[in-house]
């Protein structure tokens, strides 16, 4: 039984998210839903951003979700605009959609990991990426206006299209890095669990082109969430457990709209979230040798990787923009963040579970190993992510300062937060931008050590507050 979860309606750059209901000001009511789509629509008309007078909507299963696509719908035909809606799909199949369809923006409906009785709008660009801090900006200023539609404008048109599912796992499959015949001769046996959201359309569709036998575990798209969809090695113990009883080769969990992707290895054990991108980016440097990008908080286990491979490695401020910006200005052919969330630029710019997957399959059947032989190849790491409440009169820069002053023996990075490099460890501080609190994470060569490091500096933080 999931625990509801109740905060404070949360609008940012990147859309808007809360709980579903009707208390202003602490739900997502149907008023922030329509405001927020005509809002959205407003800023590419006044951006000059419409040329096609089209976009692509999509959403994950969760039970609100068609409640919330029908009030989008329905704004988006009455401000003269046509829609593509794709119905239940994922988050990196919408951003596929987009450019396929000429579209000028897409909106997928979805609060990613959140529990079942949260939902949001994420806004994406006529790229297919998400929109950035400056753009999300203008929109927040437009929304704060209130504005109304004109009723004059002619309505707009719907168009049903439930191929994307399809026509994405076609072009992974078409990748030159994944090689489907070899995977099928592996004749894998792998348990999926779902959520009971989209990636139980997704998933299965995928892992039946590679040739991979398949144990459903929580796949009906009912939005039903069986357990808290955040893709965490506390989550997996029941895929853990059905790996093991059904002598599987791997077990695969996605979160809601399938942007993330964690891995459980044939003897039980959690491949590891963090792990996932190495893998992947393991492989994919073999072959297409060039930089990756991950973001402040993922493991330097990446950065190991790469370096092994002769590549070079940058790390961002953390937030899928950030890492997708500083993959395109320092050209990097993989990349992503810790979460389990794999950018292959080849394909598109956004976080895909679904070529996570595939890219993983063929490299563990061109090494002929099993997955936990795979885990013991890569250099261990363990992270502790703790935080720290704030009072108002607390003067975080301040705080920091004088934690640059103390270290400034050490590597330090200023880029989000501060970040301090040891030689075996590392700690990041951050400032929440949703909750008054520091984040504290830190990662290590083992789990006391990383969690003695979270303390320390939490302690630190506590005297000079």
């Amino acid at each position: 039984m999931q625990k509801t979860i109740i905060m404070p309606l949360i609008k940012s750059i990147s859309g808007i998210r809360g709980t579903i209901g009707n208390r202003k000001g602490e739900d997502l009511t149907k008023e922030d839903i329509v405001l927020y789509t005509k809002s959205f629509v407003f800023w590419l008309q006044s951006e000059n951003r419409i040329t096609n007078n089209k976009i692509v909507v999509g959403r994950d299963a969760r039970i609100s979700g068609k409640m919330v696509e029908d009030l989008v719908l329905d704004t988006i035909t009455k401000m003269g605009l046509n829609v593509v809606c794709l119905g239940l799909s994922t988050t990196p199949t919408v951003e596929i959609a987009v450019p396929l369809e000429n579209a000028d923006a897409g909106i997928i409906i979805t609060a990613s990991h959140n529990p079942k009785n949260w939902n949001a709008l994420k806004l994406l660009n006529s790229k297919g990426e998400f929109i950035n801090a400056k753009d999300g900006e203008k929109l927040l200023e437009i929304a704060n206006s209130n504005p109304t539609i004109d009723m004059n404008n002619d309505i707009g048109r719907v168009e049903f299209n439930n191929m994307y599912i399809d026509i994405h796992t076609d072009m992974i499959i078409n990748l030159s890095s994944v090689d489907v015949e070899l995977v099928k001769t592996r004749n894998f046996t792998v348990v999926v669990d779902a959520v009971n959201s989209t990636g139980g359309l997704a998933v299965p569709n995928l892992l039946k082109k590679l040739g991979v036998n398949i144990i459903e575990l929580y796949c009906n798209p009912n939005g039903e969430f069986p357990h808290n969809p955040e893709p965490l090695k506390e989550n997996m113990t029941e895929l853990s457990e059905l790996v093991i009883k059904e002598k599987a080769d791997l077990g695969i969990v996605v979160d809601p709209d399938v942007d993330r992707l964690a891995l459980v290895s044939e003897n039980g054990e959690v491949f590891g979230e963090e792990y996932t991108l190495v893998a992947c980016a393991d492989y994919f440097l073999k072959n297409n040798p060039g930089n990756t990008v991950s973001n402040l908080s993922s493991s330097r286990a990446l950065k190991d990787v790469t370096e092994l491979n002769e590549c070079e490695h940058f790390f961002s401020a953390v937030g899928e923009v950030n890492v997708v910006e500083m993959m395109k200005e320092k050209n990097a052919v993989i990349g992503g963040e810790g979460n389990g969330g794999i950018i292959l630029p080849e394909l598109h710019y956004g976080r895909d579970a679904l070529v996570g997957i595939a890219l993983f399959l063929t490299y563990l059947s061109k090494l002929k190993i099993s997955s936990s032989q795979l885990r013991c190849s890569y250099p261990n790491y363990f992270m502790s992510k703790q935080k720290v409440e704030l009072n108002k009169s607390l003067d975080i820069d301040l705080i920091f300062e004088n934690l640059k002053r103390k270290y400034s023996k050490e590597k330090i990075n200023t880029q989000d937060g501060l970040k301090i490099d040891f030689k075996d460890s590392w700690v990041q501080l951050r400032k929440s931008n949703t909750e008054p609190i520091i984040r504290v994470y830190s990662e290590a060569k083992t789990q006391n050590s990383a969690e003695e490091l979270a303390s320390k500096f939490i302690n630190e933080i506590n005297k000079l507050s």
